[in-house]
C-alpha cells in the first residue's frame, strides 16, 4: 500500500503536465485563425508530442507501454540478470574492493577503541548488573553432584601416589627444626609430675614396690635381710619414700642442663631420623595408607562442601560491594596490564590479522548476499522500488519534455508564419 502511494505521488506532477498540454491543444483548436491561437496551439501540440514521447521512453524502461509488447520496451525486466551481475561486479571490483576495505580497516585502531569501550562499560551500573547475572547463572549451572566423584578420584589418585617416606621425612624435619621433640618431652614430664604428685599415686607406688619386694627371690643372708625388711616396711611407707624421690628425678629431667634429658632427646631424635630405614614399618604404614584411601568414601562430604561453597558464592556475587572490590577491580587490573605500547600493538596486530583474514575469506559473499536479496524480489516489486527511488527524476523528464516541446512548438509556429 505504501509503495502504491509513493508511486502515485511521483507520477502526479508528470500527469498534470501531460493533461495541461492535452487540454491546451483541444482548447486552442477553435482559435487557429488568430496569430495567438496558432502560436498557443503549436506550443501545446509540440508539448503534447514531447510529453507523450518522454512518457513512452520512461515507461519503456520498466514495462510495456499500455501493456502492448512493443519491441525494445520493458528493458529492465528483460535485462534483470545482466543488471544484477553488473551491480555485483561494480560492488566487488569498483566500490567495495578488498583493497579499499583493507585500507579503511587499517586506518582504525580497534585495540584502543575496545579498551575505551571496556573502561566506559566497567563504570556503568548496567554492566555491574549483567556481571552479577552472568556470575550467578554460571555458579548455578555447575552440577556439584557430577563434579564430586571427579574430585574424589583426583584426591584418591594423589593420595595413592603419595609416598609415606617423603611425608614422614618432611614432618620429622619440620618437627626437629621447631624443637617439637623437646616440647613433647616437657609436656610428658609435666603431666607425669602432676600425676605423681597426687595421693593416690603415692599409694600405687607403695603397692607396686611392696609387690616387688614380695616377689624377690634370694638365698642365705640376703633372703633373711629382705624378709626382715618386709616385716618392717608397709605400702604407705614405701610410697612416702619413693614418691619424693621419683618427683625429684622428673623435675631434674625438665632442666635443660640435665645430662639424662639430653640422652633421652638424643635417643628420640635418632629414632625419628632412622624411622625411614625401618623397611617393615614403612611397608606396614604404606599398606595401611592404601587400605584407608581405598575404603575412604568422600563423595557425600565433597558434595556437601561444594553445595555450601556454591551458596556462599551466590550470596557473594549478589553483593555489589564484592563485584566492585573483586570482579570489576580484577578486570580493571587486567586492562591496565595490557595497556602497555608493546601489548597494545600486539593486540591490534592480532585483531587486524583476524579481520583481514575474515575479509579475504568472505569478500565474495558481499555479491552473493546482494544477489540473494535481489532475487527474493519479483519483477513488479523491483520495478516499483526503482521507480520510487529514481522515479521523481524520471517524471521530471516527462515534465521537461512537455515544457520544452511547448516552447519549441511556439518557435516553430513563428518560423512557419514568417516563412
Amino acid at each position: 500500500m505504501t509503495l502504491i502511494k509513493k508511486e502515485k505521488k511521483s507520477n502526479y506532477l508528470a500527469k498534470i503536465s501531460l493533461g495541461v498540454m492535452i487540454a491546451g491543444f483541444l482548447i486552442t483548436i477553435p482559435f487557429q485563425e488568430t496569430l495567438m491561437g496558432r502560436l498557443l496551439q503549436g506550443g501545446f501540440e509540440a508539448g503534447l508530442v514531447g510529453g507523450l514521447a518522454d512518457w513512452f521512453a520512461v515507461t519503456a524502461l520498466f514495462r510495456h507501454p499500455m501493456g502492448i509488447p512493443i519491441p525494445h520496451t520493458a528493458l529492465l525486466p528483460k535485462n534483470r540478470n545482466r543488471m544484477i551481475t553488473a551491480l555485483i561486479t561494480m560492488l566487488e571490483k569498483d566500490w567495495l574492493t578488498k583493497e579499499s576495505i583493507k585500507e579503511k580497516i587499517q586506518q582504525i585502531n580497534f585495540a584502543d577503541k575496545l579498551i575505551q569501550l571496556a573502561e566506559k562499560e566497567l563504570s556503568s551500573v548496567t554492566f555491574k548488573r549483567r556481571m552479577c547475572l552472568v556470575l550467578n547463572e554460571t555458579i548455578n549451572f555447575v552440577n556439584v553432584e557430577k563434579i564430586a566423584p571427579f574430585i574424589e578420584k583426583v584426591l584418591k589418585d594423589y593420595l595413592h601416589s603419595l609416598k609415606v617416606e617423603k611425608v614422614l621425612d618432611s614432618i620429622i624435619t619440620q618437627a626437629l627444626h621447631k624443637k617439637l621433640d623437646e616440647k613433647a618431652l616437657n609436656y610428658t614430664l609435666t603431666e607425669i609430675e602432676k600425676c605423681m604428685s597426687k595421693e593416690e599415686a603415692k599409694q600405687k607406688i607403695g603397692r607396686i614396690a611392696k609387690q616387688l619386694l614380695d616377689n624377690i627371690e634370694a638365698d642365705g643372708f640376703l633372703k633373711m635381710a629382705i624378709s626382715s625388711f618386709r616385716n618392717l616396711i608397709t605400702e604407705e611407707k614405701l610410697g612416702t619414700m619413693l614418691q619424693p624421690f621419683m618427683l625429684k628425678k622428673i623435675i631434674l629431667l625438665q632442666s635443660d642442663d640435665n645430662p639424662y634429658r639430653h640422652l633421652i632427646l638424643s635417643r628420640i631424635r635418632e629414632e625419628l631420623e632412622g624411622i625411614q630405614a625401618k623397611e617393615q614399618l614403612m611397608v606396614e604404614i604404606n599398606n595401611w595408607k592404601e587400605t584407608q584411601v581405598s575404603n575412604w568414601n568422600t563423595v557425600d562430604q565433597i558434595t556437601e562442601i561444594l553445595k555450601q561453597l556454591q551458596k556462599k558464592l551466590i550470596l557473594l556475587v549478589e553483593d555489589e560491594v564484592f563485584i566492585d572490590k573483586y570482579v570489576i577491580s580484577l578486570i580493571q587490573n587486567f586492562i591496565n596490564s595490557i595497556k602497555t605500547p608493546e601489548k597494545m600493538e600486539s593486540i591490534e596486530h592480532w585483531i587486524q590479522k583476524q579481520i583481514l583474514h575474515y575479509l579475504d575469506k568472505n569478500h565474495s559473499k558481499i555479491g552473493v548476499l546482494v544477489k540473494e536479496n535481489l532475487e527474493k524480489l519479483d519483477n513488479e516489486t523491483l520495478i516499483t522500488m526503482m521507480e520510487n527511488n529514481i522515479g521523481k527524476d524520471l517524471q521530471w523528464i516527462r515534465v521537461n519534455g512537455a515544457i520544452c516541446g511547448f516552447f519549441i512548438g511556439i518557435i516553430l509556429t513563428v518560423l512557419k508564419t514568417i516563412l
